[in-house]
């Protein structure tokens, strides 16, 4: 019997991921946590509660007291906000991982734990097309390094203690469900809801600036898909190159002119568009596809038309 624990259940991915997990393993089975109010779906579907994974005493004692035997750690500062507080996203981002890992020691119930790295973990010196799952790793930002640092940790903790941490470098994730958090992919998020509410938007990245994105869906499949293989089948112990399609936002902008003619983008980069620009056009991920299966569903065409539906209906508009 399996009781899973997910931390930051509140976020752009547990919000959904959680509701999947539900349907895997039953609703009492899976624990939704995170340090601020959860969303109504979450508390009326399932046992959840306030939990702050920096409180490594009470973590564990909740992990006891529920027999909690798969942990997913998604709390994390992003990539446009950890630049604006380096330190503190430094410290956030690496002592939560590390007070999970320490916790998997210990905790006799846990055998499996998912940790979520980034394409952030590539930089300048990458190759930008098709980048491979061994390649040079050189984050030029706080969140990257902290998320290459975390994939290190997860390898070491993974051969020398013999545990079961899996994880993907996740791309820029769009979901209608839960507004954007402060990442540099923000973008393909924020426009839609734009182009609903004003039908004008104005693009913190320029126009020809390609990025690997993919539709919630997607990650929430592969995720799961991931955590259920069996253990021989991993052979990446630090984290699964993932990479869904790669558009830019003058190309999104014109898939969404498409449903709505006289939508209007403007485009005024910020800091985020050198973030941007460090990280890969496109992702080789076929040693992900070769030991789990990965598979995703959602062109551009696709993602669009279900983002632009979603949108609307929450707001009565499209």
């Amino acid at each position: 019997m399996e009781n899973i624990l997910v931390i930051g259940a509140a976020g752009q991915i547990g919000s959904e991921l959680v509701i999947a997990l539900r349907k895997v393993y039953g609703n009492e089975h899976v624990f939704a946590t995170d340090i601020k109010d959860l969303p109504r779906d979450l508390k009326d579907g399932g046992p959840s509660a306030i939990l702050d994974v920096m409180d490594d005493k009470r973590l564990i004692h909740f992990v006891i007291r529920h027999k909690i035997t798969q942990i997913y750690h998604l709390a994390a500062v992003l990539s446009g906000n950890a630049e604006k507080l380096p330190l503190q996203a430094w410290h956030i981002n690496m002592q939560s991982l590390l007070n999970i890992l320490d916790l998997a020691k210990v905790a006799d119930d846990v055998h499996r734990i998912f940790w979520p790295s980034s394409i952030a973990v590539f930089g300048p010196t990458t190759p930008k097309q098709n980048t491979p799952q061994l390649t040079v790793t050189e984050p030029s930002t706080v969140y990257g390094i902290s998320k290459l640092a975390g994939e290190r940790w997860c390898e070491y903790f993974n051969t020398g203690y013999n545990l079961d941490i899996r994880s993907i470098r996740y791309p820029g994730l769009i979901s209608y469900k839960t507004e954007a958090g402060g990442g540099t992919t923000d973008y393909a998020v924020e426009i839609f809801y734009d182009a609903i509410q004003k039908k004008e938007y104005e693009c913190f990245l320029k126009k020809d600036t390609a990025l690997p994105m993919m539709f919630m869906q997607d990650a929430v499949d592969a995720t799961v898909k991931l955590m259920t293989a069996p253990k021989e089948k991993i052979s990446v112990k630090s984290s699964y190159n993932v990479g869904g399609i790669s558009f830019t936002p003058e190309q999104l902008a014109e898939e969404i002119k498409k449903h709505i003619p006289d939508f209007k983008v403007s485009y005024k980069p910020d800091f985020r568009q050198q973030i941007a620009e460090s990280w890969p056009q496109s992702i080789n991920d076929t040693q992900a596809q070769k030991d789990w299966g990965l598979e995703t569903k959602y062109d551009l065409e696709a993602l669009t038309e279900v983002m632009l539906k979603g949108v609307g209906e929450k707001f009565g508009k499209y």
